[in-house]
């Protein structure tokens, strides 16, 4: 999905002789989440990236599901999950389907003495507290409030988190996250009407080459099972890489937003995408100029989608008693739309300092057990006058 770059030093022609200055060779590793048939890249190891030394006894991570079926609009109090200091005990999946699971996490540190590969899924990590380093086979990017991380199925990478406060709200998405095609050409590039263009996105920089021999712990999910594969070499050992599939960042600060005379519907705040599912950025904005415009959101029938949000900070004016780190999910088969006296209170109002992201499913989410750990009870019943 990202435009073409390269780092470090790559041979002029590729699948060619590269070789190190001993005379031996560079090992040639191909990178695609779609086999040969989509964007990939080409890396250059010191090492071939094949080199297991050892295999851990793999343990479950499977979400264990509360709920299957539901009809009523729920809320949960993301802030309630509790800081762990181990980053992949932290990740806690509130909400799930085939095609994506929604988890919170709240790290105190990043991955001291392991490496993670996530081999199903597609990750888009929103950071909502915490500033630090994704550091990757790639190169490193730098983090901080508000960055959404893109890590493409199956790269190696390690977090490091400059404190302990740290918040993340993460989808896995079990096909590759991409521009929305309406954004783009038929060349690929982000078109004029795009919120968004190339100059926002952040790719890796600062490649560093570690040709180290040792024991390492590659944590490795793979179908609801987390594997212990322990590798001969660093697996940071590229000496260069070019091509389209890479991670990368994106700040929801960057995000520029559509306005118009009227409300306009939720698809202008669409970010990113994947099969059967979108992601919605809702940021400060000026709001509609209309001498009889009605700012808050109108009454709409959620009848093929689950609409969740996860509010970031500001005011929202359609909804009452909103924390930090809440999610709201309105099911798909019934309406909603804004609190009791929210519409005639928006009236007038000339801007919203909103933040927020919104995971729109075209199937239905299934809840977890510790979303029901963090769930807020009364919100099923707010629209009551």
């Amino acid at each position: 999905m990202p435009h073409y770059h390269s780092l470090g030093t790559i041979p002029h022609k590729r699948h060619t002789q590269y070789r190190k200055p001993d005379g031996t060779l560079y090992a040639e590793e191909l990178f695609s989440t779609e086999g040969f048939s989509n964007d990939y890249s080409l890396i250059y190891h010191c090492h071939p990236p094949t080199e297991i030394i050892a295999t851990d006894d793999p343990y479950d991570v499977m979400p264990v599901i509360a709920e299957e079926k539901m009809l009523k609009h729920r809320s949960f109090e993301g802030f309630k999950i509790h800081p762990k200091a181990d980053f992949l005990a932290a990740r806690k999946a509130i909400l799930v389907n085939n095609d994506c699971h929604i988890s919170l996490a709240a790290p105190e540190r990043g991955m001291d003495d392991y490496f993670y590969k996530n081999a199903d899924a597609d990750e888009l990590i929103f950071v909502h507290e915490g500033s630090g380093k994704l550091k990757t086979l790639y190169g490193t990017i730098e983090f901080g409030y508000g960055d959404y991380l893109i890590i493409p199925r199956g790269t190696i990478f390690q977090f490091e988190f400059n404190d302990i406060k740290n918040r993340l709200f993460i989808v896995e998405s079990y096909s590759p996250i991409r521009y929305p095609k309406k954004y783009l050409s038929k060349y690929g590039q982000l078109l004029e009407h795009s919120p968004y263009c190339e100059r926002d996105i952040r790719a890796p920089k600062d490649l560093i080459t570690i040709d180290e021999k040792g024991d390492f712990l590659i944590k490795t999910k793979k179908k609801g099972r987390m594997y212990g594969i322990h590798y001969g070499h660093h697996p940071f050992d590229a000496v260069g890489w070019d091509g389209y599939c890479y991670p990368f960042a994106f700040s929801i600060h960057d995000f520029e937003p559509i306005t118009g005379r009227v409300h306009q519907p939720p698809p202008v705040h669409q970010t990113f995408e994947g099969n059967n599912y979108v992601v919605c950025s809702f940021v400060p904005r000026l709001f509609d100029y209309h001498p009889l415009a009605v700012p808050a959101p109108y009454n709409h029938s959620n009848i093929d989608s689950d609409e969740l949000i996860y509010y970031v900070d500001g005011d929202f004016m359609s909804r009452k008693n909103v924390t930090r780190g809440m999610i709201t999910l309105h099911p798909g088969g019934i309406p909603h739309g804004p609190h009791p006296g929210a519409v005639q209170k928006s009236i007038g109002a000339k801007e919203t300092k909103e933040l927020a992201v919104m995971v729109d499913t075209f199937h239905p989410l299934q809840l977890t057990i510790d979303a029901l750990d963090i769930e807020n009870k009364s919100y099923t019943m707010s629209w009551a006058e």
